[in-house]
């Protein structure tokens, strides 16, 4: 296996590591629902792309009360 024959110094390994780091994501916001997406992907909400529409969106039923609230009914 290769050993390195000489230190490496901070500055080289830090000029190594320079593409390291985040970048922020490019958002764009949908022409029909003015939700943010990612470019180059249909509307998660709507369904649009390019102006068309690509998807069929399913609408999303209302979740029921949560457990204690029934039972505060209940107790009623």
């Amino acid at each position: 296996m290769a050993l390195p024959k000489k230190r490496h110094t901070k500055a080289a390994r830090n000029q190594r590591r320079s593409h390291h780091a985040l970048k922020k994501i490019n958002l764009f916001y949908c022409a029909k629902c003015k939700e943010p997406i990612l470019p180059h992907r249909a509307c998660l909400k709507c369904g649009t792309y390019a102006s068309r529409q690509v998807l069929e969106i399913k609408e999303k039923k209302e979740k029921g009360k949560g457990k204690k609230e029934k039972k505060k009914e209940e107790r009623k």
